[in-house]
């Protein structure tokens, strides 16, 4: 299914995948309009940023985080407000890859990027929420967590390609305005930021959804390249 969220920020069922919401789709011809601005210049590094054991150069609410079994694990009980488990680095043109798996409920998680760590306006003890997109899984969608809405997309694929309780392998790939993404080895969507002002230094942030009652979800195997040599998805299968 497909979400949407409402002033509360909780997930409804929407859609199913292969009938993505107008709101949230746009045509090859809306994306080819807006002008592709060049990717960043640095130094090109390949790294894990999860070592399988903390949550060393994270920051994040430590009484929903943990590690467990070599994986990240959010975990929530009851109503719970939308947390991120932030990275300590910033960064723009990257290319990220993990795996990720909602494991007891219908919601969905994402990753927040060219943003900035804010208290969230509706529960402010919850410090870490994002102003920036995010791309959620494991439907392919985009939130804009500045206007509070969908950000329209280019769908490259009316498969179903991932499953709501298994793990899904996910490739990020960001340079200049460009947003790209891979599910399980199927290019998915492209979306690119209008505004170049909007795409700014950040932590990269995994979700934890708010929902209204148990979940978790969790996350493994995270890479992060940054400054990408290679202008392709490298997780689909040609």
């Amino acid at each position: 299914m497909l979400w949407s969220q409402d002033a509360g920020n909780q997930p409804t069922a929407g859609n199913p995948p292969s009938a993505p919401l107008p709101a949230q789709s746009m045509s090859a011809t809306e994306l080819a309009a807006i002008p592709i601005v060049p990717p960043r210049t640095g130094k090109s590094v390949k790294k894990a940023i999860f070592d399988g054991r903390t949550l060393n150069g994270w920051d994040g609410n430590s009484e929903l985080w943990s590690v467990d079994r070599g994986q990240i694990e959010g975990r929530s009980t009851g109503r719970a407000a939308s947390t991120f488990l932030f990275t300590k680095d910033n960064y723009t043109d990257f290319r990220l890859t993990f795996s990720s798996k909602i494991v007891d409920s219908e919601n969905h998680a994402g990753i927040g990027f060219w943003g900035t760590v804010v208290p969230d306006a509706e529960n402010p003890a919850n410090k870490w929420a994002i102003r920036g997109p995010l791309v959620a899984f494991p439907v392919p969608a985009m939130w804009d967590y500045i206007l509070n809405k969908f950000l329209r997309v280019l769908y490259k694929t009316n498969q179903t390609v991932t499953s709501q309780n298994e793990w899904n392998r996910v490739e990020i790939l960001a340079r200049g305005n460009r947003v790209r993404c891979a599910f399980n080895g199927v290019e998915t969507m492209e979306w690119r930021e209008a505004d170049p002002s909007r795409i700014v230094a950040g932590p990269i942030g995994i979700q934890l959804h708010g929902w209204n009652g148990s979940q978790e979800a969790r996350y493994k195997d995270i890479v992060v390249e940054t400054f990408p040599k290679e202008d392709k998805l490298l997780t689909v299968k040609r």
